[in-house]
């Protein structure tokens, strides 16, 4: 385990390193999701949203963007033939699934860091109620993470493929519709003002879906890259 842990932290690193670099995942994500907030204020004839549609604006909106990094966070490995060396060494192909998966965990934590208070001033006549911004940063951590281990997973089966940016979506997309639905009813009582608590069941099916993918990605990591 501790070898796996090794492999995971130098392949995050590289991944890491990579953006800092060329950057191409992090900047694309955050140009579309303002992007898409301002025309979204704009597009609104109040301006203004709150409860299920203000949820459901941000969590579509960083799915889409989502997509963007999905599509990109294999490509070197693929374009590169970074893949193809990555068989030739002794780690285990669930550590670069998992590094994957952080990478983009990571970049999407980093882009919500700049989105969500874009997105409050944008679209959110009332602002964000300070004391729901906890719950809403848990939300969304929790969100991130269910996109980051679906995404990395699919990012290794389309990796291959000659269509990889048309297979991304048809994949990801049914995969991360109730991971959405259940992030918004949790999120969407905090976006009312003033905040409303929110039904715990929401929070335990969303916690469960990370989950449920979590030892899914672990399970079937090892045969989708290796072949």
């Amino acid at each position: 385990m501790s070898a796996w842990v090794a492999d995971v932290r130098t392949l995050l690193a590289l991944e890491w390193r990579r953006e800092r670099r060329a950057p191409q995942v992090l900047p694309t994500m955050l140009l579309f999701s303002i992007g898409a907030f301002v025309l979204f204020r704009f597009g609104l004839q109040d301006g203004s949203i709150a409860g299920p549609l203000a949820a459901g604006v941000l969590l579509v909106t960083t799915l889409l963007a989502a997509l963007l990094g999905i599509g990109r966070l294999w490509a070197a490995e693929e374009d590169e033939g970074g893949l193809d060396a990555f068989r030739l060494t002794p780690a285990a192909a669930s550590a670069l699934v998992a590094a994957k998966g952080l990478a983009l965990w990571s970049f999407l934590l980093a882009l919500h860091v700049v989105a969500v208070p874009a997105f409050a001033f944008l679209l959110l006549g009332e602002g964000l109620d300070a004391s729901a911004i906890p719950r809403v940063a848990a939300g969304v951590v929790l969100c991130d993470l269910g996109i980051a281990v679906t995404g990395a997973l699919v990012g290794a089966i389309a990796a291959a493929a000659r269509s990889r940016e048309l297979l991304v979506p048809l994949l990801a997309v049914p995969l991360l519709i109730p991971l959405v639905a259940l992030a918004s009813e949790a999120i969407a009582p905090l976006l009312l003002s003033p905040a409303e608590d929110p039904e715990g069941r929401w929070w335990l099916g969303l916690a469960l879906y990370d989950g449920v993918f979590l030892l899914v990605c672990w399970a079937v990591s090892d045969g989708i890259v290796e072949d």
